[in-house]
Parts: C-alpha cells; sequence; structure tokens
C-alpha cells in the first residue's frame, strides 16, 4: 500500500485514540472533583 496512506492511517487512529482517552479520563474525574467539593465544602454541584 502507499506510504502516504499508512501515514494519514496512524495519524488518524492516534488523534482517535487520544481524544476518546481523553474524554474517558476528563468526566468522570470532573464528576469526582466536584463530588469532593460538594462533600468537603458543601459547594453545590452545578458551581
Amino acid at each position: 500500500m502507499n506510504i502516504g496512506f499508512w501515514i494519514i492511517a496512524i495519524i488518524g487512529g492516534a488523534a482517535g485514540l487520544l481524544s476518546t482517552l481523553y474524554l474517558a479520563i476528563g468526566f468522570p474525574a470532573v464528576l469526582l472533583w466536584k463530588l469532593y467539593r460538594r462533600v468537603r465544602f458543601h459547594i453545590p454541584m452545578t458551581k
């Protein structure tokens, strides 16, 4: 196969993997942080 095709496929795959990992780690981290603040400082979850 063409080398350009492989480069584009690898870059696209890496971008998809990194964005998926960012979302998979980021959303639970934000929720846990908000829960911690809610319990520790009595700050509403919506702030």
